[in-house]
Protein backbone atom coordinates (compact mmCIF):
# COMPACT_ATOMS: atom_id res chain seq x y z
CA UNK A 1 0.00 0.00 0.00
CA UNK A 2 1.50 3.57 -1.07
CA UNK A 3 2.11 5.98 2.03
CA UNK A 4 0.19 8.92 2.23
CA UNK A 5 1.59 12.29 2.46
CA UNK A 6 0.30 12.96 6.18
CA UNK A 7 3.41 15.40 7.16
CA UNK A 8 3.61 16.81 10.37
CA UNK A 9 2.81 20.25 11.91
CA UNK A 10 5.21 23.07 10.89
CA UNK A 11 5.76 24.23 14.11
CA UNK A 12 7.74 21.43 14.83
CA UNK A 13 10.89 22.98 12.46
CA UNK A 14 11.11 25.63 14.85
CA UNK A 15 13.67 22.98 17.16
CA UNK A 16 15.52 19.72 17.03
CA UNK A 17 14.48 16.52 19.37
CA UNK A 18 16.06 17.91 23.08
CA UNK A 19 20.04 17.29 23.07
CA UNK A 20 19.50 14.98 25.73
CA UNK A 21 16.93 12.72 23.90
CA UNK A 22 18.73 11.61 21.21
CA UNK A 23 22.36 12.00 23.09
CA UNK A 24 20.78 9.74 25.75
CA UNK A 25 20.22 6.81 22.80
CA UNK A 26 23.80 7.33 21.63
CA UNK A 27 24.97 6.51 25.52
CA UNK A 28 22.61 3.25 25.36
CA UNK A 29 24.09 2.09 22.31
CA UNK A 30 27.91 2.19 23.72
CA UNK A 31 26.53 0.62 26.94
CA UNK A 32 24.71 -2.19 24.76
CA UNK A 33 28.44 -3.04 22.71
CA UNK A 34 29.98 -3.29 25.97
CA UNK A 35 31.73 -0.12 26.62
CA UNK A 36 32.14 1.31 30.24
CA UNK A 37 29.98 4.65 29.45
CA UNK A 38 30.34 6.56 32.95
CA UNK A 39 27.39 9.22 32.29
CA UNK A 40 28.19 12.62 33.68
CA UNK A 41 25.79 14.37 31.82
CA UNK A 42 22.15 14.42 33.05
CA UNK A 43 21.08 15.66 36.42
CA UNK A 44 19.08 12.56 37.23
CA UNK A 45 19.48 11.87 41.15
CA UNK A 46 20.80 8.43 42.10
CA UNK A 47 20.14 9.14 45.87
CA UNK A 48 16.93 7.67 47.68
CA UNK A 49 13.80 9.84 48.07
CA UNK A 50 12.44 9.65 51.68
CA UNK A 51 11.72 6.24 53.41
CA UNK A 52 8.71 8.51 54.52
CA UNK A 53 7.51 9.08 51.45
CA UNK A 54 8.35 5.60 50.13
CA UNK A 55 5.65 4.15 53.22
CA UNK A 56 3.32 6.83 52.28
CA UNK A 57 2.84 6.03 48.90
CA UNK A 58 2.64 2.01 49.60
CA UNK A 59 -0.04 2.87 52.07
CA UNK A 60 -1.82 5.40 49.97
CA UNK A 61 -1.73 2.66 46.90
CA UNK A 62 -4.43 0.34 49.28
CA UNK A 63 -6.51 3.23 50.49
CA UNK A 64 -10.14 3.11 48.86
CA UNK A 65 -10.68 5.89 46.00
CA UNK A 66 -6.50 5.74 45.63
CA UNK A 67 -6.53 4.59 42.01
CA UNK A 68 -9.73 6.75 40.95
CA UNK A 69 -9.40 10.39 38.87
CA UNK A 70 -8.63 13.04 41.19
CA UNK A 71 -8.98 16.58 41.60
CA UNK A 72 -7.43 18.85 38.58
CA UNK A 73 -6.09 21.15 41.71
CA UNK A 74 -4.34 17.98 43.57
CA UNK A 75 -5.98 17.02 46.92
CA UNK A 76 -5.98 19.17 50.21
CA UNK A 77 -3.26 17.28 51.87
CA UNK A 78 -0.57 17.99 49.43
CA UNK A 79 -1.43 21.85 48.99
CA UNK A 80 -1.62 21.93 52.58
CA UNK A 81 1.57 20.30 52.88
CA UNK A 82 3.52 22.70 50.02
CA UNK A 83 1.77 25.66 51.95
CA UNK A 84 3.80 24.52 55.46
CA UNK A 85 6.51 24.08 53.88
CA UNK A 86 6.79 27.48 52.17
CA UNK A 87 5.81 29.18 55.63
CA UNK A 88 8.47 26.80 57.34
CA UNK A 89 11.33 27.64 54.93
CA UNK A 90 10.84 30.99 53.63
CA UNK A 91 8.51 32.21 56.25
CA UNK A 92 6.16 32.81 53.15
CA UNK A 93 2.31 32.59 53.53
CA UNK A 94 0.87 31.12 51.30
CA UNK A 95 -3.69 30.40 50.61
CA UNK A 96 -3.17 26.45 49.68
CA UNK A 97 -6.38 27.09 48.42
CA UNK A 98 -6.52 29.28 45.50
CA UNK A 99 -2.40 30.12 45.82
CA UNK A 100 -0.97 26.56 44.27
CA UNK A 101 -1.52 24.13 41.99
CA UNK A 102 0.21 20.57 42.14
CA UNK A 103 1.87 19.87 38.59
CA UNK A 104 3.05 16.28 37.08
CA UNK A 105 6.51 17.73 37.31
CA UNK A 106 7.75 21.41 36.83
CA UNK A 107 7.74 21.26 33.00
CA UNK A 108 4.63 20.77 33.02
CA UNK A 109 4.36 24.19 34.39
CA UNK A 110 6.36 25.25 31.59
CA UNK A 111 3.91 24.68 29.15
CA UNK A 112 0.99 25.53 30.92
CA UNK A 113 2.24 28.83 32.27
CA UNK A 114 3.12 29.57 28.08
CA UNK A 115 -0.47 28.68 27.28
CA UNK A 116 -2.08 30.96 30.08
CA UNK A 117 -0.08 33.60 29.22
CA UNK A 118 1.00 34.19 25.94
CA UNK A 119 -0.97 34.79 22.42
CA UNK A 120 0.62 34.62 19.30
CA UNK A 121 3.11 36.87 18.27
CA UNK A 122 4.11 37.79 21.84
CA UNK A 123 7.48 38.20 22.38
CA UNK A 124 9.08 35.83 26.19
CA UNK A 125 13.02 36.61 27.48
CA UNK A 126 14.49 33.98 28.31
CA UNK A 127 18.47 33.42 29.92
CA UNK A 128 21.01 32.65 27.83
CA UNK A 129 22.57 30.15 29.14
CA UNK A 130 19.64 29.04 30.40
CA UNK A 131 17.27 25.77 30.50
CA UNK A 132 15.87 24.81 26.68
CA UNK A 133 12.66 24.45 27.48
CA UNK A 134 11.69 27.52 28.94
CA UNK A 135 11.77 28.65 24.91
CA UNK A 136 10.45 25.25 23.25
CA UNK A 137 7.39 25.78 24.96
CA UNK A 138 7.04 29.29 23.88
CA UNK A 139 7.89 28.23 20.47
CA UNK A 140 4.93 25.61 20.78
CA UNK A 141 2.55 28.30 21.62
CA UNK A 142 3.25 30.49 18.55
CA UNK A 143 5.06 33.55 20.91
CA UNK A 144 8.30 34.90 20.06
CA UNK A 145 11.19 34.35 22.45
CA UNK A 146 14.15 37.25 22.98
CA UNK A 147 17.53 36.31 24.68
CA UNK A 148 18.70 37.78 27.30
CA UNK A 149 22.54 37.56 27.85
CA UNK A 150 24.08 36.18 30.79
CA UNK A 151 28.10 36.53 31.34
CA UNK A 152 30.81 35.44 33.97
CA UNK A 153 32.09 38.81 33.75
CA UNK A 154 29.11 40.04 35.71
CA UNK A 155 28.44 36.51 37.38
CA UNK A 156 25.37 35.09 35.66
CA UNK A 157 23.33 38.07 36.45
CA UNK A 158 20.83 39.74 34.50
CA UNK A 159 22.19 43.04 33.61
CA UNK A 160 18.73 45.14 33.35
CA UNK A 161 19.98 48.10 31.62
CA UNK A 162 20.98 46.23 28.60
CA UNK A 163 17.17 44.28 28.73
CA UNK A 164 15.35 47.37 28.76
CA UNK A 165 17.50 49.07 25.85
CA UNK A 166 16.34 46.12 23.98
CA UNK A 167 12.63 45.21 25.47
CA UNK A 168 9.70 44.76 22.82
CA UNK A 169 6.47 46.53 23.27
CA UNK A 170 4.91 43.07 23.75
CA UNK A 171 6.95 41.57 25.93
CA UNK A 172 5.02 39.59 28.48
CA UNK A 173 6.77 36.87 30.24
CA UNK A 174 10.63 36.61 31.45
CA UNK A 175 11.95 33.14 32.68
CA UNK A 176 14.43 33.71 35.48
CA UNK A 177 15.73 30.76 37.64
CA UNK A 178 18.14 31.04 40.74
CA UNK A 179 20.05 29.06 41.93
CA UNK A 180 20.91 29.54 37.89
CA UNK A 181 21.15 26.21 36.19
CA UNK A 182 23.56 25.44 34.23
CA UNK A 183 26.47 28.26 35.76
CA UNK A 184 25.48 27.60 40.04
CA UNK A 185 24.68 30.93 40.41
CA UNK A 186 23.21 32.09 43.94
CA UNK A 187 19.76 33.30 44.82
CA UNK A 188 19.98 36.50 46.35
CA UNK A 189 17.33 38.82 47.64
CA UNK A 190 18.66 41.84 46.14
CA UNK A 191 18.50 39.89 42.54
CA UNK A 192 14.97 38.86 43.37
CA UNK A 193 13.64 42.32 44.31
CA UNK A 194 15.45 44.06 41.08
CA UNK A 195 13.56 41.28 38.96
CA UNK A 196 9.74 42.08 40.55
CA UNK A 197 11.18 45.83 40.44
CA UNK A 198 11.43 45.16 36.85
CA UNK A 199 8.08 43.34 36.24
CA UNK A 200 6.12 45.76 37.95
CA UNK A 201 8.00 48.78 35.91
CA UNK A 202 7.00 47.14 32.95
CA UNK A 203 3.76 44.74 33.35
CA UNK A 204 6.08 42.01 32.47
CA UNK A 205 5.36 38.00 34.56
CA UNK A 206 8.27 37.05 35.96
CA UNK A 207 8.45 33.23 35.89
CA UNK A 208 10.85 32.37 38.50
CA UNK A 209 11.83 28.07 38.39
CA UNK A 210 13.39 27.55 41.22
CA UNK A 211 13.84 23.57 41.79
CA UNK A 212 17.50 23.69 43.21
CA UNK A 213 17.46 26.30 46.26
CA UNK A 214 18.05 23.84 48.72
CA UNK A 215 21.11 21.49 46.68
CA UNK A 216 24.80 23.34 48.24
CA UNK A 217 23.15 26.62 50.01
CA UNK A 218 23.11 27.68 53.29
CA UNK A 219 20.15 29.74 52.78
CA UNK A 220 17.32 28.61 50.21
CA UNK A 221 15.40 31.50 49.03
CA UNK A 222 12.02 32.24 47.60
CA UNK A 223 11.31 35.31 45.13
CA UNK A 224 7.72 35.58 47.31
CA UNK A 225 10.16 36.64 50.30
CA UNK A 226 9.95 40.15 48.51
CA UNK A 227 7.48 42.65 49.20
CA UNK A 228 4.54 42.90 46.06
CA UNK A 229 6.34 39.45 44.41
CA UNK A 230 2.94 38.10 44.10
CA UNK A 231 1.90 40.82 41.88
CA UNK A 232 3.89 40.16 39.29
CA UNK A 233 5.77 36.53 40.06
CA UNK A 234 4.94 32.88 40.00
CA UNK A 235 7.60 30.62 41.16
CA UNK A 236 7.99 26.61 40.03
CA UNK A 237 9.31 24.23 42.08
CA UNK A 238 9.99 20.61 41.99
CA UNK A 239 10.62 17.21 44.63
CA UNK A 240 12.60 16.09 42.13
CA UNK A 241 15.55 17.29 42.72
CA UNK A 242 15.14 18.20 46.40
CA UNK A 243 13.73 15.01 47.42
CA UNK A 244 15.32 12.79 44.73
CA UNK A 245 11.99 11.98 43.06
CA UNK A 246 12.77 12.68 39.59
CA UNK A 247 10.65 10.00 38.01
CA UNK A 248 8.10 10.49 40.68
CA UNK A 249 6.91 13.89 38.40
CA UNK A 250 5.50 15.59 41.03
CA UNK A 251 6.03 19.70 41.15
CA UNK A 252 3.95 22.69 41.93
CA UNK A 253 3.03 26.33 40.67
CA UNK A 254 3.05 29.07 43.33
CA UNK A 255 1.63 32.55 42.83
CA UNK A 256 -1.12 35.15 43.33
CA UNK A 257 -4.92 33.20 42.49
CA UNK A 258 -5.51 35.06 39.54
CA UNK A 259 -2.39 33.32 38.07
CA UNK A 260 -3.08 29.91 39.37
CA UNK A 261 -6.77 29.86 38.38
CA UNK A 262 -5.40 31.31 34.73
CA UNK A 263 -2.65 28.11 34.54
CA UNK A 264 -5.48 25.76 35.86
CA UNK A 265 -7.53 26.68 33.07
CA UNK A 266 -4.83 25.14 31.06
CA UNK A 267 -4.49 22.03 33.17
CA UNK A 268 -7.46 20.76 33.55
CA UNK A 269 -8.05 20.53 29.82
CA UNK A 270 -4.79 18.90 29.25
CA UNK A 271 -4.78 16.50 32.43
CA UNK A 272 -6.83 14.55 34.66
CA UNK A 273 -5.11 15.43 38.03
CA UNK A 274 -1.91 13.55 39.76
CA UNK A 275 -2.23 10.13 41.13
CA UNK A 276 -3.34 10.79 44.36
CA UNK A 277 -0.79 8.30 46.51
CA UNK A 278 2.05 10.17 44.41
CA UNK A 279 0.41 13.50 46.18
CA UNK A 280 0.32 12.03 49.57
CA UNK A 281 3.86 10.73 49.46
CA UNK A 282 5.17 14.22 48.58
CA UNK A 283 3.29 15.91 51.40
CA UNK A 284 5.09 13.27 53.72
CA UNK A 285 8.51 14.45 51.58
CA UNK A 286 7.77 17.63 52.26
CA UNK A 287 7.66 17.36 56.13
CA UNK A 288 11.27 16.52 56.17
CA UNK A 289 13.43 17.63 58.84
CA UNK A 290 16.26 20.22 58.22
CA UNK A 291 18.71 17.39 58.82
CA UNK A 292 17.53 15.88 55.62
CA UNK A 293 19.19 18.48 53.27
CA UNK A 294 22.65 18.59 55.88
CA UNK A 295 23.27 15.40 54.88
CA UNK A 296 22.39 15.25 51.32
CA UNK A 297 24.50 18.04 50.85
CA UNK A 298 27.22 16.67 52.56
CA UNK A 299 27.05 13.51 49.91
CA UNK A 300 26.85 16.41 47.18
CA UNK A 301 29.61 17.90 48.49
CA UNK A 302 32.02 15.38 48.41
CA UNK A 303 31.27 14.64 45.16
CA UNK A 304 31.72 18.26 43.93
CA UNK A 305 35.11 18.17 45.48
CA UNK A 306 35.91 14.67 42.99
CA UNK A 307 34.23 16.67 39.78
CA UNK A 308 36.04 19.25 40.36
CA UNK A 309 39.42 17.20 40.78
CA UNK A 310 37.86 15.71 37.48
CA UNK A 311 37.31 18.68 35.23
CA UNK A 312 40.77 20.50 36.25
CA UNK A 313 42.64 17.05 35.45
CA UNK A 314 41.06 17.94 31.58
CA UNK A 315 42.18 21.47 31.82
CA UNK A 316 38.73 23.17 32.75
CA UNK A 317 38.35 25.76 35.10
CA UNK A 318 35.38 26.29 37.94
CA UNK A 319 34.07 29.00 40.08
CA UNK A 320 34.65 27.55 43.41
CA UNK A 321 31.26 29.29 44.90
CA UNK A 322 28.88 27.83 42.56
CA UNK A 323 25.71 25.67 43.98
CA UNK A 324 22.96 23.27 42.95
CA UNK A 325 23.82 19.65 41.83
CA UNK A 326 26.09 20.95 38.65
CA UNK A 327 29.56 21.83 38.21
CA UNK A 328 29.68 24.40 35.75
CA UNK A 329 33.44 24.92 34.02
CA UNK A 330 34.80 26.77 31.48
CA UNK A 331 36.90 24.57 28.72
CA UNK A 332 40.44 24.51 28.52
CA UNK A 333 42.20 26.93 26.25
CA UNK A 334 42.39 26.15 22.93
CA UNK A 335 39.46 24.08 22.69
CA UNK A 336 37.52 25.45 19.47
CA UNK A 337 34.37 23.22 19.50
CA UNK A 338 33.48 21.79 23.21
CA UNK A 339 30.85 19.34 21.33
CA UNK A 340 33.43 18.02 19.16
CA UNK A 341 36.27 17.68 22.37
CA UNK A 342 33.34 16.01 24.44
CA UNK A 343 32.57 13.34 22.00
CA UNK A 344 36.10 12.23 22.07
CA UNK A 345 36.03 12.02 25.38
CA UNK A 346 33.02 9.68 25.07
CA UNK A 347 34.07 7.98 22.35
CA UNK A 348 37.82 7.49 23.86
CA UNK A 349 37.38 7.10 27.56
CA UNK A 350 33.83 6.69 27.93
CA UNK A 351 32.84 9.05 29.98
CA UNK A 352 29.90 11.59 28.76
CA UNK A 353 29.79 15.20 29.84
CA UNK A 354 27.60 17.95 28.97
CA UNK A 355 28.66 20.66 26.44
CA UNK A 356 27.37 24.05 27.60
CA UNK A 357 26.43 25.48 23.97
CA UNK A 358 22.97 23.54 24.60
CA UNK A 359 21.99 25.90 26.95
CA UNK A 360 22.69 28.64 24.59
CA UNK A 361 25.48 30.04 22.72
CA UNK A 362 26.93 32.31 25.98
CA UNK A 363 27.66 28.10 27.01
CA UNK A 364 29.76 27.45 24.21
CA UNK A 365 32.78 27.62 26.22
CA UNK A 366 31.64 25.79 28.87
CA UNK A 367 31.06 22.23 30.10
CA UNK A 368 28.47 20.71 32.87
CA UNK A 369 29.03 17.83 35.44
CA UNK A 370 26.63 16.41 36.68
CA UNK A 371 26.77 15.31 40.86
CA UNK A 372 24.32 12.77 40.49
CA UNK A 373 26.88 10.01 40.75
CA UNK A 374 28.67 8.33 43.62
CA UNK A 375 32.33 9.50 44.72
CA UNK A 376 33.56 5.86 43.57
CA UNK A 377 32.29 6.47 39.95
CA UNK A 378 33.46 10.25 39.94
CA UNK A 379 37.15 8.29 41.32
CA UNK A 380 37.43 5.54 37.92
CA UNK A 381 36.17 9.24 35.61
CA UNK A 382 39.85 10.90 37.23
CA UNK A 383 41.79 7.64 36.75
CA UNK A 384 40.92 7.73 33.32
CA UNK A 385 41.45 10.83 32.45
CA UNK A 386 44.56 11.05 34.36
CA UNK A 387 45.57 8.30 31.57
CA UNK A 388 44.56 9.64 28.70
Amino acid sequence: MSQQNIQAAKRLQQFEEYYFSKKLREVAKLIAAGKPVINLGIGSPDLNPPVLAIENLNAACSEKGAHQYQSYRGVPTFRTAISDWYKKHFEVRLNPENELLPLIGSKEGIFHLSMAFLDVGDTVLMPDPGYPAYANCAKLVGAKTQTYDLFASNHWLPDFEAIEKKLQHNTRMMWVNYPHMPSGTQASLELFEQLVAFGRRHNILICHDNPYAFIMTEKPLSIFQVEGARSVAVELNSLSKTYNMAGWRVGFLAGASEFIQATQQVSSNLGSGMFKPVQVAAAAALQMEDDWFVQQNKTYLRRKKMGIKLLESLGCKIESDQVGLFIWAKAPVGITDVAEWLDKLLYEKYIFLTPGQIFGKNGRDYVRLSLCNSVEVLKKACARCENR
